[in-house]
């Protein structure tokens, strides 16, 4: 548990409407640990999916996030 790399990326259903994801990807195996896709993605619901996986894997060493365009 090196690092973890947490991302939102958003787009748009065929009717216009935008949905985020949320994406925690192991910095060492690249795999992805979680994605998280809803039309809103409320603070509250992005640290449940860090406490989840923080129980199944252990809390990483280091967080990093892309805050770019």
């Amino acid at each position: 548990n090196a690092g973890w790399s947490i991302d939102f990326m958003s787009d748009a259903l065929w009717d216009g409407r935008r949905f985020r994801t949320f994406n925690v990807i192991d910095d060492f195996s690249r795999e992805a640990l979680a994605i998280e896709v809803d039309l809103n993605l409320p603070a509250a619901r992005v640290i449940r999916t860090l406490e989840r996986i923080a129980a199944w894997r252990g809390y990483p060493a280091k967080l990093r996030l892309d805050n770019g365009p």
